[in-house]
């Protein structure tokens, strides 16, 4: 990995993925910034949560490095908190609202560790961090789309990280919890932590983060949102589905 920036909390050179013989990630390469809020953004089928899932190992690469500040994955993974697409969970387990805070603390406890009351305290103030601490009790099924983001948010706040990775993170979320995360994001950043969220509503890009990547199969742009978030890029990137979901200035500046 000589040639992947040890700064970058999260750098990729040559990623491929297919399913089958369909390609779905081709040959990308990307390099995010620390103590940054970055987006990825792309149409449909563009191969977002994909690029997100091969980072991780969630699903394999056909090729391609992969560098966790510097280091690879399996090395650095007590650094990353993972927060899932909703669409992903169970939310008929049994289990809690701070049950499933808890379960990003069982990294530092150890296998056959045994959370402590400092530990419970902590996970109380992860969930009130995200304004969930009156539903600590609640089962997660219980629980409304936005406040069951809400908790798996809290869950990577407690495992304590310095890059996050969100899959769309404010999909099916009202406004009010959309900008609760939004302030928990910020409040990482400022922080110095990382964060890399897949992102769907162009209308928020240049509101909300940093830096953004451009992907559709392949990488499309990337750098800094005022530089690399342009009219010309957008279009490169959804053709003619752009539509109704790029920001109002841009379509205007595009048209």
């Amino acid at each position: 990995m000589t040639d992947l920036p040890a700064h970058s909390p999260l750098a990729v050179r040559g990623l491929s993925v297919t399913y089958g013989d369909k390609p779905a990630v081709q040959a990308v390469d990307a390099t995010f910034p620390r103590a940054a809020l970055s987006a990825i953004i792309g149409p449909n089928g563009a191969g977002k949560s994909t690029f997100l899932k091969a980072c991780l190992g969630i699903i394999p690469r056909l090729s391609g490095e992969v560098s966790i500040f510097g280091q690879p994955f399996a090395q650095a993974r007590g650094r990353v908190a993972y927060v899932p697409q909703r669409a992903s969970v169970d939310w008929d387990f049994p289990t809690t609202a701070l049950e499933v805070v808890q379960m990003g603390q069982y990294r530092r406890a150890g296998l056959w560790g045994r959370l402590s009351g400092s530990a419970r305290a902590q996970a109380l103030d992860c969930l009130n961090r995200v304004g969930m601490a009156d539903f600590a009790t609640r089962q997660i099924g219980q629980l409304s789309g936005g406040q069951q983001q809400r908790v798996f948010l809290a869950r990577a706040l407690a495992q304590e990280a310095d890059l996050y990775l969100l899959d769309e993170p404010f999909a099916g979320v009202d406004a009010a919890t959309e900008r609760a995360i939004v302030d928990v994001l910020r409040g990482l950043r400022a922080e110095g932590k990382s964060v890399i969220a897949v992102h769907h509503d162009l209308s928020t890009v240049e509101d909300y983060f940093d830096h953004v990547f451009l992907i559709n199969q392949r990488a499309m742009a990337e750098g800094p949102v005022a530089r690399a978030f342009t009219p010309d890029a957008l279009h490169a990137t959804y053709g003619g589905r752009l539509g109704l979901a790029a920001a109002p200035q841009t379509v205007q500046a595009a048209e």
